[in-house]
């Protein structure tokens, strides 16, 4: 291992991942991972959670309605 080269936390499955030019799928450890990470987001997996009005409430700031 190179003096550059960082151990991170793998955010797919939180094992040691080499944070380096070497590692084609950092922060990943692997291709795997890298993949998993991807199909969630295709999958919208990965959402923030949101409070909407009900449908017969108006929208945005009541100031500026």
């Amino acid at each position: 291992m190179a003096a550059t080269e960082k151990i991170v936390r793998c955010p797919g499955c939180g094992g040691d991942s080499v944070f380096a030019p070497t590692n084609l799928y950092r922060p990943f450890c692997s291709e795997r991972c890298k993949n998993l990470d991807l199909g969630a987001w295709a999958s919208e997996a990965f959402r923030v959670p949101t409070e909407a009005p009900p449908e017969d409430m108006p929208f945005g700031d009541p100031k500026l309605q």
